[in-house]
């Protein structure tokens, strides 16, 4: 498994919107995310800044690279575009975030 980081950008006032539209997220794009590899993926706000943490755990072996190509990955993208910094094909701004630390629990030992 490997772990992918990055942040994005939400337009002000949108963070409602945003939580709503994912609360709502289409199974179709589910599936999609699954196929490609994703085995987690979360996404959190900085509400002084509006910047989008998102962290994705896929499999070593992965499809990310034809997920743009998809016809739900368009939708979903045209979908969002009004409420987060977007590039002209729709697709969100995007920075990826370099790993600076990591803490894993110790084979073995139950975490409480």
């Amino acid at each position: 498994m490997a772990v992918r980081a990055f942040r994005m950008n939400l337009n002000p006032g949108q963070a409602e919107e945003y939580r709503k539209r994912h609360d709502e997220i289409w199974p179709d794009l589910v599936d999609a995310l699954r196929d490609a590899g994703v085995s987690d993926y979360r996404i959190y706000l900085d509400p002084d800044t509006l910047a989008l943490f998102a962290v994705l755990t896929h499999d070593d072996e992965h499809r990310l690279d034809q997920l743009p190509a998809l016809d739900v990955m368009q939708r979903w993208w045209r979908h969002m575009q009004s409420i987060m910094a977007s590039h002209p094909d729709a697709s969100p701004v995007s920075v990826e975030l370099l790993p600076m630390f990591t803490l894993q629990a110790r084979p073995g030992v139950e975490r409480g």
